[in-house]
């Protein structure tokens, strides 16, 4: 039987899910992007070459397999057709195997010249986005006004229509409110109608091309994007993105069934990792943090920006595996650790005088702001694990580590990640996901 699998970030992202994606792929038949933007990129190395990707699913590496853009997912125009120009250059076939759904709604330059405005008017209180218009295509999707992919196929008057109607609406917020330069409407319009002849060999009705993959046998790999805590519902709100990047985003971001999905495997790092604003109760802000950033080259790829470092928390994992039913975890960054004389588990918060256990993760971003790690600490392993391809073969201490962060949260880690090449990972049991 086949067994479809959604892949996710169990942390704040960057976790390194393309990677897992990417390595994965060699047991599925179909990789499905479910939401988020070009604000997520997943760094693939592949016999020591870079490639950076930011809409397209990280299957596309991997000739034989087709890659889908489910509804869930908001396109920028100019961004899917420069990264589809930059793959094709390096030799990839993208146009044949990438499939988009009809139901995208777009990312428009209005929506990025909001996005700017409005983290600039925020000032100190800014979120942290990346200012490329998510949130504001995601507003303008739920408030039932988007531009999707299915309405460039209308007549060019509906289409204009369309546009002029949202433009005024983005524009007089610009001028008005933001104080800033508004949006040429005409050239929104000649970009669009550009961008519908380039995409139209692509564009498909996606729930039903995944239904067909899965009646035909096909595992189908469902791949998330940002992490598990950046839910815009259940993450550490207002310091979220604007999707649902939580397991059920896999079922309303493609149209398939939530009884189809076989296993959840979140991807954690060995430590934890944060971009913008936000509470992070184990945030390093010493010579620790700095090694931890330092050896495992911890800035945005898609945005350059530094990460902030800490060690592992259980507390917020635990919480990850029960909003996502994760029946797997995979550790990545490992090999991070592996100059650490000592290294520390958070393994409950104190919120004043309180102690809070691993199951008692606050749900208001005040609240976890005020808290303090309470710290496990075990010894480091000061072994170099890069080249460790057996889970046997790690050092008993690295052993350790890892089954202790799985008795404090509750799931079996199943797959590790030990340096950034496709090889450098490692199946424990590769019988529980396939």
């Amino acid at each position: 039987m086949n067994k479809n699998i959604v892949i996710l970030g169990a942390q704040w992202g960057d976790e390194g899910k393309g990677k897992i994606v990417d390595w994965l792929t060699d047991h599925v038949g179909a990789v499905v992007r479910f939401q988020g933007g070009h604000n997520a990129g997943h760094t693939l190395w592949v016999n020591g070459a870079k490639t950076v990707l930011r809409l397209i699913p990280s299957g596309i590496l991997h000739p034989n397999v087709q890659c889908y853009l489910g509804n869930g997912v908001v396109i920028s125009p100019t961004a899917l057709r420069q990264e589809i120009e930059e793959l094709t250059a390096k030799g990839i076939d993208v146009i044949s195997r990438l499939n988009i759904s009809l139901a995208c709604p777009l990312i428009l330059s209005s929506h990025i010249a909001l996005d700017q405005a409005r983290e600039k008017k925020r000032g100190a209180q800014a979120i942290g986005t990346t200012g490329r218009g998510i949130g504001p295509a995601y507003e303008d999707k739920v408030a039932r006004r988007a531009i999707r992919v299915a309405d460039l196929y209308q007549t060019e008057s509906v289409l204009t229509q369309h546009v002029k109607e949202l433009l005024d609406y983005h524009n007089f917020l610009l001028k008005h409110y933001y104080h800033v330069e508004e949006v040429s409407v005409d050239t929104v319009l000649r970009d669009l109608f550009e961008f519908s002849d380039y995409i139209q060999p692509m564009v498909r009705d996606i729930s039903s091309a995944l239904h067909h993959v899965r009646t035909m046998g096909h595992t189908i790999l469902f791949e998330g994007a940002q992490g598990a805590l950046l839910d815009v519902d259940h993450g550490t709100y207002p310091f979220v993105t604007s999707s649902n990047t939580t397991s059920g985003g896999a079922s309303t971001g493609t149209g398939m069934g939530v009884n189809i999905f076989n296993s959840v495997i979140g991807v954690a790092k060995a430590y934890v990792t944060r971009v913008g604003a936000g509470p992070f109760v184990t945030e390093l802000h010493d010579a620790t943090g700095d090694k931890m950033a330092k050896i495992g080259h911890e800035f945005g790829s898609v945005t350059g920006r530094p990460r902030r470092c800490g060690w592992i928390d259980a507390v917020a994992l635990r919480r990850s595996v029960m909003l996502n039913g994760l029946t797997n975890i995979c550790m990545t960054k490992l090999d991070v650790l592996d100059s650490f004389e000592e290294i520390k588990i958070c393994t409950a918060y104190t919120l004043g005088n309180r102690l809070l256990h691993s199951s008692e993760f606050p749900t208001h971003f005040s609240a976890l702001a005020a808290c303090q790690p309470v710290y496990e600490t075990m010894p480091g392993w000061k072994t170099d694990t890069q080249h460790i391809s057996r889970f046997i073969d790690l050092p008993q201490k690295t052993q350790n580590y890892l089954k202790r962060i799985e008795t404090l949260i509750g799931a079996p880690i199943e797959i590790i990640s030990v340096g950034p090449e496709r090889n450098q990972t490692m199946f424990v049991n590769a019988q529980t996901l396939f």
